[in-house]
């Protein structure tokens, strides 16, 4: 089969592309009447090469300086670039502005065509290649092919085809662009084959209690490939008879006619649309993928609600944002440092859009230098990991730099704060686990989708489920149970700064309160000056408990290192307490019957009572009824005994077997049931 890729034209304007590009493939770009009237490219325009063993779907831009937007939109998803230009002209400003958008696109290949070749004799062809070499030096265009052309001719059109065929034979697939090589920075880890799940499936093994690998409710689980769908749409037009169409540049995944897909509208909200039809460059397809440019029939879609800059994605993956953290370059061409809280207009896809600059951890970014920066945009874009971006001046006169997104989702980071800052830092790392790791510090507790991974780690969605487990089973992320059997994955140092807000709350609710044994788990939670989900502090309290640094129960925790402090003549007190309870057996007496005796100690006598049960010497049975230790111990082996045959017994019965009386024997039998001893079966109990 052979191979797709984008081919994106790139020059000055008036310096031949559309003639070449007519040349090659005997397609005029130029479709509208101004284009025609003007004798300029305006737009952009689109054909197709078939060179054998690679097809190349070719986006033919505007040279103008005043459709340097234009051309930022038809560079979108490009694989390789032709750097066109005039050999009667030589470089000129938007040579150099095309070269530079193409480096802060991370476009990796290419060719350059020298077109009017016949308009030059071979001295000046010679002084305008060298002058071309130079431009060319340390980019990635220095060791390119420059072939020498002629649209009106014919000449060198041949050579340029097959230098293109050549170039791309040499192309490796693109893969999500990462984090450049650093230094300090390791090799990237190898990833183990992850298991190929269908989404339903992840999703419905997220949802039950034995799943390693949960996730938050909300989007698809990972599927079996390694990409997923996205095309930024770039036109859109009515086709009578069909409907709106809209095309673009399949910049990974793939689709069937029939599928269905999300529409983000660029305004913050998304829809689902399905696909009526596909084409690929004018002919029908039941499929388009990677590297093709495609036009979608869209079913039930308004025409005058589409527009450039807005996206269609596999359903669950993308998510619009207003804010982006980017690693942000100013190209050494500007004359001034980029200032923080300059303007700048932000072209990334086929989205243009204004927005506020906040430097993290610098005030000013020299030209030729990088920096971590917030994008605070005027209106929603979507975005992934790693992608890159081109920033113009507000006038869009100037390329200022570019950059890669680094956090496509981000909430607002204040500048030169460290523990972000290095969060931040590890998203640019070479191995995924690092990156999903920083995913979960900046998800907290509120959860995140395996899609999550994909768009904000950069984790290719078969690899989501390998990487999730190999962090889990590293400790570094921590399942949590919360209610209804749901589970939730959260790094396991936010639930350790988590645990020790608990236990801090805990020992200063113990200073207050030094005779208090154990602490209501509600006031201990509403120390944590934390708005979040209830269910999640009771399950980081429950882990604590597991690890034995708090002890309790559902109503009441305590830390475990915590020794109740008592006076001498509060210890006399609970000495006359557990004696009195002792001899009461089944019928003790309620605790303000020893109001009179605390004297002084009246107000500590509920807290005395808990340092009696904490000790061991009474046991709690409701907030007015304690049973000595004895007594409950013995409690439990006569209704033991006694159910034992199976028949069971009424509150009455079990009253005459304790000898006591119906007041005590009510709240006995329910403390019986709470504590698993026996169960209700209508009016009897029997064993649990």
């Amino acid at each position: 089969m052979p191979r797709d890729l984008i081919l994106g034209t790139a020059g000055h304007i008036d310096h031949g592309k559309t003639s070449l590009v007519k040349a090659l493939t005997g397609v005029d770009c130029d479709r509208l009447p101004e284009e025609k009237a003007r004798g300029i490219t305006i737009d952009i325009g689109f054909a197709h090469l078939d060179l054998g063993d690679v097809r190349l779907g070719v986006v033919d831009v505007p040279g103008h300086e005043r459709f340097v937007r234009n051309m930022l939109a038809g560079a979108t998803g490009i694989d390789l670039a032709l750097l066109v230009v005039a050999a009667d002209d030589s470089v000129m400003p938007q040579t150099r502005e095309h070269l530079e958008i193409l480096k802060l696109l991370r476009v990796k290949h290419g060719a350059v065509a020298l077109t009017k070749a016949d308009l030059v004799d071979e001295t000046t062809l010679e002084v305008v290649s060298l002058e071309l070499r130079e431009l060319l030096k340390g980019s990635f265009l220095e060791n390119a092919p420059i072939v020498p052309t002629s649209a009106h001719t014919g000449l060198g059109i041949e050579e340029l085809r097959a230098a293109l065929l050549q170039v791309s034979a040499s192309l490796v697939r693109p893969t999500p662009p990462g984090p450049p090589s650093l230094k300090g920075r390791g090799e990237s880890a190898s990833l183990r084959d992850a298991c190929e799940e269908s989404a339903s499936a992840r999703v419905e093994r997220s949802e039950t209690s034995d799943s390693p690998l949960p996730f938050r409710e909300g989007g698809p689980g990972g599927v079996g490939e390694t990409e997923w769908f996205r095309l930024p749409i770039d036109r859109a037009f009515v086709v009578q008879g069909h409907g709106t169409v809209v095309t673009g540049s399949v910049v990974s995944g793939s689709v069937s006619v029939g599928d269905e897909l999300e529409w983000h509208k660029g305004d913050g909200t998304s829809e689902l649309v399905r696909v009526r039809g596909l084409n690929n460059h004018g002919k029908p397809a039941d499929a388009v993928h990677r590297g093709q440019r495609a036009a979608l029939n869209l079913a039930g879609v308004p025409h005058d609600a589409v527009r450039r800059g807005q996206e269609l994605a596999r359903p669950g993956y993308l998510a619009p944002s207003r804010v982006l953290t980017v690693r942000l370059f100013a190209s050494a061409e500007v004359r001034h440092p980029l200032k923080h809280r300059l303007q700048l207009r932000v072209h990334i896809g086929t989205s243009e859009v204004m927005a506020t600059v906040s430097l993290l951890d610098c005030d000013t970014l020299d030209p030729g230098q990088w920096a971590l920066a917030q994008l605070f945009l005027e209106d929603p874009v979507t975005a992934v990991w790693g992608q890159p971006f081109v920033a113009r001046d507000s006038s869009a006169e100037h390329t200022l730099g570019g950059g890669q997104v680094v956090q496509p989702n981000a909430g607002k980071v204040r500048r030169r704060h460290v523990e972000a800052i290095e969060h931040i830092e590890k998203l640019w790392n070479d191995d995924p686990d690092t990156r999903a790791l920083a995913v979960a510090w900046f998800a907290g507790f509120d959860g995140f989708a395996p899609t999550d991974l994909v768009r904000a780690a950069g984790v290719a969605p078969n690899e989501v489920g390998a990487v999730g487990a190999r962090l889990v089973a590293s400790g570094k992320l921590v399942e949590l149970a919360l209610a209804n059997t749901r589970k939730l994955l959260a790094s396991a140092e936010r639930v350790a700064e988590l645990e020790e807000r608990i236990l801090s709350a805990l020992a200063a609710l113990h200073a207050e309160h030094p005779l208090m044994t154990t602490h209501d788990r509600q006031k201990v939670l509403a120390r944590l000056d934390y708005v979040g989900d209830e269910q999640l502090l009771q399950a980081v309290a429950e882990r604590l408990i597991r690890a034995k640094k708090l002890v309790g129960d559902a109503r009441r925790i305590a830390r475990a290192d915590f020794k109740p402090k008592l006076s001498a003549n509060q210890r006399k007190l609970k000495d006359k307490i557990v004696e009195a309870h002792v001899a009461a057996g089944f019928a003790p007496p309620e605790p303000k019957e020893f109001a009179n005796q605390a004297g002084g100690n009246a107000a500590a006598l509920k807290d005395i009572f808990e340092v009696a049960c904490a000790e061991g010497f009474l046991v709690r049975v409701t907030d007015e009824i304690y049973l000595s230790a004895q007594a409950e111990a013995e409690m439990r082996r006569r209704v033991t005994e006694r159910l034992q045959s199976g028949t069971g017994a009424t509150v009455a019965e079990i009253r005459d077997l304790l000898g006591t009386t119906r007041k005590y024997a009510v709240p006995v039998c329910e403390y019986l049931d709470r504590v698993g001893l026996t169960t209700r079966a209508g009016d009897l109990r029997v064993l649990k």
